[in-house]
């Protein structure tokens, strides 16, 4: 029998990005440990390395092991999403990392997390689809307690891992069901068996699903991890786990529900409706007595969950294009609030709002960025959060008006605690008058994000072509 022959140029990106991951970790070992300065930008020029293979592949795509690893443009979109979250975390993280130390290691389990998320993206089958986002949440749970000097990080560990080791035996659980209902683990196998045998222990299991993957989300009911960890948590690795562990998560929530699960979507949308609902209402109004920056945040990431939600109400093309293009902006929003906060602490060690008063007397630049950054997540014209949520309301207007209007009231509420912040970094005034310096690589990072949020509100046209060629090839398998 003859061996298939495998096209390795498929699996190029994830390759490049173990190989690279691997390399940083070994270099850290043989490196002198006062060497060590170079890792960071082997990692982000190797980053950049694997994005522009990522990118040079758009029209790469094929399939690998009998389905098992799927390459489309969907895919793709979602593989440069997580690798420029990767690129700019990594970029902005480097002050942050060198007063903790353990550069190699760090940066090694951060390529490993996004290699997770790769994994994840061309995921064809549930164990495949299980493998990539167990490696991403264990190189998190490393991540997430990576200060050991710190008993809050310390601490946002411990609950990390026992509440992700919860939510991976409801998601096994519901993966599991569906797939004695189906008779098999690949994703187009099963939507056919489904559409065929719907049953009660179908919507079980869809349901289970729905638990699991809520909790990656941090969607309401399973969202009481968000605030504690991305507190506790190294401020950049917040920032990764809050854009690209949701986009990731995201895209396997697509691929399960619109791919494998069409013929029982009666079943699943009204419940997918009102958990949108239920997190948008809770995350913005529990955000509005936060005097914390990160846990501020954390509720906003909340609520940011529950808008992407919406577009995955309605199981059509229009509802997967509303995800991605708004998964891929909040990166840059996310990111750059994060890196604001985390350059702040370092100069200041205080995640206070209180303490932000008068920035943009110490630093123009991270006041301007946070403001631009907190009203493209607020869904403020002309800003790239406005065109994405204008995206995700018009897939459900029609058949859900009442959770569009629940949307854009939350969306005005959000408006005062984002303007909160705003207030007392312009009104107030500073204790310390002494300028904030920022690092090269900060600054870089800042003005990625801040550009990256102006040039997609003011021309979304580029990126929702973009999205377009991709939401199309996945609706072929």
């Amino acid at each position: 029998m003859p061996v298939p022959v495998v096209d390795l140029s498929l699996l190029a990106p994830e390759i490049a990005l173990a190989v690279l991951a691997t390399a940083i970790l070994i270099l850290g070992l043989i490196v002198p440990k006062g060497s060590r300065f170079g890792l960071s930008w082997l990692a982000i020029v190797g980053l950049a390395g694997v994005l522009g293979i990522t990118l040079a592949g758009w029209e790469n795509q094929g399939t690998l092991y009998e389905g098992l690893f799927i390459v489309d443009q969907y895919a793709i979109f979602f593989k440069i999403t997580f690798l420029v979250a990767a690129f700019l975390v990594a970029l902005g993280s480097q002050r942050y990392i060198e007063r903790i130390g353990d550069q190699s290691e760090y940066y090694s389990v951060l390529l490993f997390a996004a290699l997770g998320m790769l994994v994840m993206a061309s995921a064809g089958d549930f164990i495949t689809l299980y493998l990539g986002l167990e490696l991403m949440t264990i190189a998190f749970i490393i991540l997430v307690c990576f200060n050991r000097t710190s008993a809050r990080s310390l601490e946002a560990g411990i609950k990390y891992i026992l509440l992700a080791g919860m939510s991976s035996a409801v998601l096994l659980y519901g993966l599991s069901l569906v797939y004695g209902l189906s008779g098999s683990v690949l994703i187009p196998e099963v939507a056919q068996a489904v559409a065929r045998h719907p049953s009660p222990a179908l919507i079980l299991g869809m349901v289970m699903l729905v638990a699991g993957l809520g909790f990656k989300i941090s969607a309401v009911p399973f969202h009481m991890w968000a605030p504690d960890i991305y507190e506790g948590a190294p401020t950049p690795i917040t920032a990764f786990l809050a854009a690209g562990s949701k986009a990731a998560s995201f895209a396997i929530l697509l691929r399960i529900f619109v791919a494998a699960l069409p013929g029982v979507w009666a079943y699943w949308t009204t419940l997918v409706a009102i958990l949108a609902a239920v997190t948008i209402i809770v995350g913005n109004l529990v955000a509005i007595p936060q005097t914390n920056i990160k846990r501020l945040l954390a509720y906003s990431s909340i609520a940011q969950a529950g808008y992407i939600l919406v577009g995955l109400v309605t199981a059509e093309a229009t509802g997967v294009k509303a995800v991605m293009f708004y998964a891929f902006l909040y990166v840059f929003a996310t990111v750059g609030a994060f890196t604001v906060a985390s350059c702040f602490y370092s100069v200041t060690g205080s995640d206070e709002i209180k303490d932000y008063a008068g920035l943009s007397q110490r630093s123009p630049f991270m006041a301007a960025v946070m403001v631009v950054c907190m009203l493209s997540m607020a869904g403020i014209p002309p800003l790239a959060g406005f065109v994405g949520k204008f995206y995700l309301f018009a897939t459900v207007v029609n058949d859900y008006l009442w959770l569009v209007f629940i949307g854009l009231v939350m969306s005005m509420v959000s408006v005062y605690y984002y303007l909160k912040v705003t207030l007392v970094m312009y009104r107030d005034e500073p204790v310390d008058n002494t300028p904030i310096k920022l690092s090269g690589p900060v600054a870089v990072t800042l003005l990625i994000t801040m550009a990256a949020t102006l040039l997609i509100g003011i021309c979304p046209g580029p990126l929702s072509e973009a999205v377009n060629a991709a939401a199309n090839t996945f609706f072929l398998h």
